[in-house]
């Protein structure tokens, strides 16, 4: 009995030692989640991706916006003049429990949908698969207008696909499919009426965008018969433009050609008029000279074109032609 009293007393500091030492451990786990809850109570974070709207007992007391502009606290001021507006992000303060937070994104969302059917211009029907890029600029008056992302999905999604048929309805279907440069500046103007029509709700709207444009198939055939027709007028067009200029250069080569040869001509009979008037002054020089050599020598001139090997002439011998020919004189 005594070893075992002994070996009793022994171990019994021990577990007392490690007792109050579990205790201090288990006391301060307790502070710092009683410190965390506490602080947790009167505080909260503001990210930098998001702005926090607090209501106390379910009204709007305090808003942390990206950055306190002039335009943002108008439009704040315009709808309850009594929130409290602070710009920046980081740690904030607030009362426990009657006051809460709530979180809205301040990057761009995506409003997406199925595609749907609008109908163009020459009655022709086009599937269009459009997106739009948005994002909360003024949480007080997102909340007190459109409330939720899911209806302000649907209100853009009335918007937009309202005015796309519009817009679309203006136009054949061969603009909407291959001139891309129209489709930019109407998806320009639909952003912009968009944003026009979404005034005082604290979106803004990006850009819109149309991802696919599809047709049904019985309407394949006759827009590309369409097309097909007008690059062909255009192509008759260029070839008669072609035709028509080729034709004035050809008429105006012609016309210098023509005045060329003229010119040349007239300069050549010129020529040749002074060369034969020339040539007769030479004759007349000559003749006036010496006669009898005169005569002569164009007697034989007409003997070298007259007579040749072949040639039989029949002739008075006593012909003024024949006298070279047979000496008579």
């Amino acid at each position: 009995m005594d070893n075992n009293q002994n070996v009793y007393q022994y171990k019994k500091p021990e577990f007392n030692k490690y007792k109050g030492i579990l205790k201090l451990a288990v006391g301060f786990v307790v502070l710092i989640i009683l410190l965390s809850i506490a602080f947790n109570a009167f505080t909260f974070t503001v990210e930098e991706r998001e702005q926090v709207v607090v209501k106390q007992w379910g009204k709007i007391v305090k808003v942390v916006v990206d950055e306190k502009t002039d335009e943002i606290v108008e439009q704040i001021h315009n709808y309850n003049e009594d929130i409290k507006i602070v710009g920046g992000k980081g740690l904030f303060l607030k009362l426990p429990i009657i006051q809460t937070t709530e979180s809205y994104k301040n990057m761009l969302l995506t409003y997406d949908t199925d595609p749907r059917e609008v109908t163009t211009k020459d009655k022709k029907k086009l599937l269009i698969d459009n997106y739009a890029q948005w994002k909360i600029k003024n949480p007080v008056l997102f909340i007190g207008v459109l409330k939720t992302q899911k209806e302000a999905f649907q209100r853009l999604d009335d918007i937009i696909y309202s005015m796309l048929n519009e817009e679309i309805g203006k136009v054949d279907a061969h603009v909407v499919i291959s001139e891309r440069d129209y489709v930019m500046k109407m998806l320009k103007r639909i952003t912009e009426n968009t944003n026009e029509k979404l005034a005082g709700s604290g979106v803004e709207v990006v850009d819109v965008r149309i991802k696919r444009t599809d047709l049904p198939i019985e309407n394949y055939e006759n827009v590309f018969n369409r097309m097909r027709t007008e690059r062909q007028q255009a192509a008759s067009k260029y070839r008669s433009e072609g035709e028509e200029e080729a034709q004035k250069i050809r008429s105006s080569a012609d016309k210098e050609a023509t005045i060329i040869e003229a010119q040349a001509y007239e300069k050549a009979e010129k020529i040749k008029g002074e060369g034969d008037a020339e040539a007769l002054r030479i004759y007349a020089e000559a003749y006036n000279k010496d006669i009898e050599f005169y005569e002569f020598w164009r007697t034989l001139q007409a003997y070298k074109e007259i007579l040749d090997s072949k040639t039989k002439i029949v002739i008075d011998p006593d012909s003024e032609f024949a006298k070279y020919l047979f000496g008579s004189e």
